[in-house]
């Protein structure tokens, strides 16, 4: 495969990621997430039932990649399942998918934000957080490939400290087998409720298809990436959530806040904390990072079709990135991060996401074996997957997410109405 950067007509994206550049987005967004950020609400939700939770996460996240990797081979351009939606359900549907996931993805983008914060100077979380954003939007700004480059680095360092803390928990002498038995007090609805605080975890191989315009060779490149991106994220969250829960039990991993520093200290290593601090503040940092490169791409596909000010369709002409996109969703992010909470932002973001992951299963449905369809059983587990995980979040999340993406029809509805009077 050629290493040159495929060159970018006026208008277009300059295409010069490869294969690992764009698994590395992608666990740069999920790893970060993941671990750090939705491992104890999960826990509090399903207690000993919590890797079962995980598993069954992991199940419609696979689905949700194979039907994103089928369609983005289909249609390599900015924007995933907003495309997708559009090209195979009709606009409307396109349209509620980009929304879903710009809503949903920015509540993503201030809890990661807030994450940072809260490792780096408890005190003044907030204030960090819009600093964080502040300059990854700039970095984002300077051309995706330098994410990338930084993406890799930020991994790099999350996976040597996730492996440190596993190390740490296997080997000491804290490890109780039982801990890992499902108990009588495990719900089948607390499983689900954790599926979907967990599935926030795994969506970071939505970056890889929102990227569709930047990278080469898509057909080939994209169904490569994203399943490569996923098992390495489902293998890395299955050996930590079994570490801590060997050490800590479902109950005491629910009730922390810092889970991977209280495990550490469980399991006898109390100076591998500060590691793992600021393990977590570069793993949420690489996480913001990724999510606001997706975020800005479907909010730029959106606005050349008129569904968001086509402003924002505005490409630069010499760094070839959505710059006027990145700016617009860099202020929202960072008015977000500076009044939301942390874990109502987590329900609130997986129900846009779960939504916005219905429509590209139903998408991939319509697909024909010549256009690369999978097999029937995807998209079928995939939709019902998704729309079960998302109505069985904390009913605070449901009713949030479920009023917005009823706005978000409601402002279609009256777009069009406007547009045929006109």
């Amino acid at each position: 495969m050629s290493t040159s950067a495929a060159p970018a007509g006026e208008g277009e994206l300059k295409r010069h990621l490869g294969v690992s550049d764009a698994v590395v987005i992608g666990l740069g967004s999920m790893i970060g997430a993941g671990i750090f950020a939705s491992l104890a609400p999960a826990a509090a939700a399903a207690r000993s039932g919590l890797l079962l939770g995980l598993g069954l996460a992991a199940v419609v996240a696979y689905c949700n990649a194979t039907s994103s990797a089928r369609l983005a081979a289909r249609y390599p351009q900015s924007g995933g399942s907003y495309v997708y939606g559009r090209e195979r359900l009709g606009e409307f549907w396109g349209y509620l998918a980009g929304w879903g996931f710009v809503v949903g993805k920015t509540a993503s983008c201030a809890a990661m934000a807030l994450t940072v914060g809260s490792y780096v100077w408890p005190g003044q979380a907030h204030a960090v957080a819009v600093a964080a954003v502040v300059v990854l939007t700039a970095v984002n700004y300077a051309g995706v490939q330098k994410s990338a480059l930084l993406t890799r680095a930020v991994v790099t360092v999350v996976l040597a400290v996730l492996a440190a803390v596993v190390t740490a928990c296997l080997t000491s002498g804290s490890v109780v087998a039982a801990r890992l038995d499902v108990g009588a007090h495990t719900s089948f609805g607390g499983v689900l409720q954790a599926a979907g605080l967990l599935f926030f975890a795994f969506a970071g191989y939505a970056r890889i298809a929102t990227l569709g315009e930047e990278v080469r060779d898509p057909r080939r490149t994209i169904p490569r990436a994203i399943p490569l991106a996923l098992g390495i994220a489902l293998v890395v969250y299955a050996a930590v959530a079994v570490a801590v829960l060997l050490v800590l039990g479902p109950d005491r991993l629910a009730h922390t806040t810092a889970p991977l520093v209280e495990a550490v200290r469980a399991a006898g290593i109390p100076g591998l904390g500060p590691a793992v601090r600021a393990g977590a503040a570069v793993a949420a940092l690489g996480s913001l990072l990724a999510l606001i490169l997706g975020v800005s791409r479907t909010t730029l596909a959106m606005a050349r079709d008129r569904h968001l000010p086509h402003a924002l369709a505005a490409v630069h002409p010499r760094f070839h990135v959505p710059h006027r996109a990145e700016l617009a969703v860099g202020a929202v992010v960072a008015l977000v991060a500076a009044t939301v909470d942390v874990r109502g932002a987590i329900g609130f973001s997986s129900f846009g996401v779960l939504a916005y992951y219905a429509i590209a299963n139903a998408s991939a449905w319509t697909l024909t074996p010549d256009e690369g369809r999978p097999a029937r059983i995807v998209p079928i587990v995939g939709t019902a997957g998704c729309l079960v995980l998302a109505f069985a979040l904390p009913l605070a999340s449901v009713l949030a997410g479920a009023a917005v993406i009823a706005a978000g029809a409601a402002a279609y509805g009256v777009r069009g109405a406007v547009s045929r009077g006109g």
